[in-house]
């Protein structure tokens, strides 16, 4: 009896999908730099910063790049580097307060809505419904226009947006889990249902989280500028880089690298991050990545 032929997979289908693996790996690993690079100017780019951010030198206003001041002054002659050093630390705070908050807010209520199912689910899917219709950015404005603007103010309404998204896709998640063997046959062997959630649900839960997570990240330092930009965030003289934008908005053609500067600081930065989270997906998601994560059984 002759051994049964193994199928294999076209040469061009082969050259295709190493190419696409060697792409999503290139952009992993540029935006790993590019991580590194908003992560390291948070923490220690205050430090290093070559001039006090609010330090002002009103007769060299506008003062193009140069040896001293490479990214030039700014309207008030304070140093732009200076000030992206350490506006880089407000957005990455307001970020990681806004993902931790809404990330574990939303996550809990969604998992425990899908798990429990009837009136509860109804209740926090009819509750998402309200929140989804209106629009993110809209909402975040009228919230911090009525509360003030203020950083406590700007995270706060970008975490009543934010959770509804982390809800929703834990508790579909859970609801997909809990047809699966290992929780029925857990409920069967009389788990109690906390120990079911912790134990079971939620670890298999983490992982499509971490990627939204990622993602809602660059999300939330972009709504954090545009507030900014708007008035309606960090105020003044705190730098932020949406605040930045907004004062040298008025000298794009005269001192355009008073704009320049923070506008390409926020495109890297989301740029970088949302590689990050195309590569997440590739690993962690256990539906569309490559490496396929079986759920976890505990």
């Amino acid at each position: 009896m002759s051994a049964r032929a193994t199928p294999e997979r076209a040469p061009g289908a082969r050259g295709a999908a190493a190419a696409g693996a060697a792409g999503v790996l290139r952009r992993a690993r540029w935006a790993g730099a590019g991580v590194a690079l908003l992560v390291a100017a948070a923490l220690v780019g205050p430090f290093v910063a070559p001039y006090e951010p609010n330090a002002m030198a009103l007769e060299r206003r506008l003062e193009s790049p140069s040896a001293d001041h490479p990214l030039g002054l700014d309207e008030l002659g304070r140093d732009v580097l200076s000030r992206l050093l350490a506006g880089a630390r407000v957005s990455v705070a307001v970020g990681l307060a806004v993902v931790g908050l809404a990330g574990t807010l939303g996550t809990l209520l969604g998992a425990a809505a899908g798990a429990a199912g009837g009136r509860w689910d109804a209740a926090l899917m009819r509750a998402a419904d309200v929140f989804l219709a209106f629009p993110g950015i809209l909402l975040a404005i009228a919230l911090v226009a009525v509360l003030g603007p203020a950083l406590r103010h700007v995270v706060l309404a970008l975490v009543v947006i934010g959770w509804v998204g982390y809800a929703r896709l834990a508790r579909g998640q859970v609801l997909q889990l809990r047809e699966q063997e290992f929780v029925l046959a857990a409920r069967a062997a009389g788990v109690p249902p906390g120990r079911l959630m912790l134990r079971h649900l939620l670890p298999n839960v983490l992982p499509i989280v971490i990627v939204q997570a990622s993602l809602g990240l660059a999300g939330a330092m972009l709504a954090e500028a545009s507030l900014s930009f708007l008035g309606l965030g960090i105020q003044p003289p705190t730098p932020s880089w949406g605040a930045m934008i907004d004062a040298g908005r008025s000298h794009l053609l005269d001192a355009p690298h008073v704009t320049l500067a923070p506008g390409l600081a926020i495109a890297l930065s989301v740029l970088s991050l949302n590689f990050l989270g195309d590569a997440l997906v590739d690993r962690l998601d256990p539906r569309g990545g490559k490496a396929r994560t079986a759920p976890r059984r505990t």
